[in-house]
């Protein structure tokens, strides 16, 4: 379906740019994932570009919610160019970069956030005005790439950095509208991605392009199309296995494999030179936001550049986000500390080998026939599910984990089958990406789709390792799917909800992830929630409590249980810093 075009770049055309790139991302993820091959062959190139442009779309619409902006169509021509009404393009670009600063996910991922806020500083630089044109949208494109390249400690020529030169000299020697010089330049990245096999010898040996440049053109492919309402066809470029849509499911299923193939011959190509060396590659990728003066970023870049590889330090006015690939992950996490306060920090291991046997001398251990691995909010479910058998992955409020730290999860399992348990419905994408990854490894993976802790809990009740694999997933599926769930948090701003206007403080009552109840007690929001969703019927009430749920609530909702529903037992746990304050299943 053609999109209705942009006249001129304005904040309506930035939340229309950013949204279109997400669903071509989205749809480019596991080709770009899968031709990963360069710094690292991880395999989550398309996955971290997603995420990290996830977190800047958030952003966006967030400042269009805050102005309670019609979402309905508009004719361009209709509304004056500087109509009031929204918000300015300084508000939308400002939040696209914040969004996609502090969501950076992988080297690619805060390369990007960097191209976003080196176009945001241009256009913002712009005042009040409302929007740009043509002109305005070739310096933005000329200052992005300088800034990104200004960002990575060494410069790599076949890599997005080159794609995104090339895109900024085309769009240079383009006199026309913003639809003339987003076409140039996506053409510019286009011929620039299909040469960068050329010029690093681990694409030519992979016959792949670069992951992060192919991300790129998805992305300025989605720019043409907002300002000319239909998306240029698809790349066609050389060396690049890849599947195409007029193939049939065998060629797209032929094009799948080599693409694995090509990604797995360059990790051993990697690792093998890196033998005949006397050295290999960092073992450790680190993350990390950081609140921190120019001075000490400044210093912090020597010292993380001695450390290790692939640098890539972006961001400014006090807000940096800070990529490095180490040896010693502490190290880099203790110059952070140094410079600032570094947050949300993110450690993976990038598992060259098997980490049961690396610099052992020892065989390798025998691998179990079958894990379970989960995703969790806290602290006290990480140990529930522990005790249970279940190898976990803690998920902190507001950081999600990346794909590579999921593979890493299952790998860790050290088993021929694994039950993945994202416990999360954001997570869909990336825990689909991961499941795919190990697959690829030789794992045989099955994910079930559950939406929260406490489905995850009523499948792992029911999971048997002795039954046949697809039998346990079934009955792991069944059982999740069977669990109603709930969550009781509390509002942090204004918002409409599908139970009316929230206020920042109301506490609020989800159910199935939809808001059902608002209130200002958490103890009646609570039982308003638990009454709702008895009254379709249930035997057992599972309750999760937060570490800053009031201590008496467990008590007060285990009370009425017992008073009003006769039949029905319930269970508590501790969940720990899980985000929200009670969590509710009842199956």
């Amino acid at each position: 379906m053609a999109q209705v075009p942009q006249r001129f770049f304005d904040a309506l055309a930035v939340r229309t740019w950013c949204g279109l790139s997400l669903r071509a991302l989205g749809r480019a993820r596991e080709e770009i994932d899968a031709i990963n091959v360069y710094p690292v062959a991880d395999g989550d190139t398309g996955t971290n570009l997603y995420l990290t442009l996830e977190s800047a779309v958030a952003a966006v619409e967030a400042v269009f919610a805050a102005h309670e902006v019609d979402e309905g169509p508009r004719d361009a021509a209709e509304v004056p160019p500087d109509a009031g009404d929204g918000p300015s393009l300084a508000d939308a670009v400002g939040a696209m970069a914040h969004g996609a600063l502090i969501g950076a996910r992988g080297n690619s991922g805060t390369i990007l956030a960097q191209l976003l806020r080196g176009m945001a500083q241009v256009l913002a630089a712009r005042g009040d005005s409302a929007h740009t044109e043509g002109p305005g949208l070739r310096l933005a494109l000329r200052h992005a790439a300088a800034s990104a390249r200004q960002a990575v400690a060494h410069p790599v020529e076949g890599t997005v950095l080159t794609v995104a030169s090339a895109a900024a000299d085309a769009a240079d020697g383009v006199e026309g509208d913003c639809a003339e010089v987003a076409r140039a330049a996506y053409e510019g990245a286009r011929a620039a991605l299909a040469a960068t096999p050329g010029q690093l010898p681990a694409l030519e040996r992979a016959g792949v392009v670069d992951a992060g440049g192919h991300g790129l053109v998805t992305v300025l492919a989605a720019l043409v199309e907002t300002f000319t309402g239909r998306a240029p066809g698809p790349v066609a470029v050389p060396h690049a296995r890849v599947a195409h849509g007029g193939e049939d499911r065998a060629g797209s299923d032929r094009a799948g494999a080599a693409r694995a193939c090509a990604a797995a011959e360059a990790r051993g190509t990697q690792q093998e030179s890196a033998t005949d060396e006397g050295e290999r590659p960092p073992a450790f990728e680190v993350i990390y936001l950081l609140e921190a003066e120019d001075a000490a970023v400044a210093r912090l870049r020597q010292r993380l550049d001695a450390l290790g590889d692939s640098l890539v330090v972006v961001g400014g006015d006090g807000l940096w986000n800070v990529h490095v690939h180490v040896d010693d992950a502490g190290a880099a996490v203790e110059a952070g500390v140094e410079a600032g306060r570094p947050y949300r920090i993110r450690i993976t291991h990038f598992g060259h080998g098997d980490a049961h046997t690396t610099g052992t001398g020892r065989p390798p251990r025998e691998r179990t026939q079958r894990a379970v691995v989960a995703v969790v909010p806290g602290e006290g479910l990480a140990a529930l599910y522990a005790e249970a058998g279940a190898t976990t992955l803690l998920a902190r409020p507001g950081e999600p984990p990346a794909s590579g730290e999921l593979v890493q999860a299952v790998r860790r399992a050290h088993a021929r089958e694994v039950v993945l348990l994202p416990n999360d419905a954001e997570l869909r994408h990336t825990a689909a990406a991961a499941a795919e990854q190990a697959r690829a490894g030789g794992i045989r993976v099955a994910l079930i789709p559950t939406r929260c802790a406490v489905q995850g809990i009523a499948a792992l009740a029911v999971h048997e390792p002795e039954r046949r694999f697809d039998e346990d997933v079934v009955a792991m599926t069944s059982a999740a799917g069977a669990t109603r769930h709930a969550e009781v948090t509390v509002a942090e701003r204004q918002s409409w909800t599908t139970a009316g206007i929230c206020q920042a403080g109301d506490v609020l009552g989800l159910i199935d992830g939809d808001v059902a109840v608002i209130g200002a007690d958490v103890a009646q929001v609570a039982a308003t929630v638990l009454d709702r969703m008895l009254s379709a019927g249930g035997e057992l009430v599972t309750l999760v409590l937060g570490d800053e749920a009031p201590p008496d609530v467990a008590d007060h909702l285990e009370a009425r249980v017992r008073e009003a529903y006769l039949a029905v037992d319930t269970v508590v746990y501790r969940g720990g810093r899980q985000g929200a304050l009670l969590l509710v299943g009842v199956e």
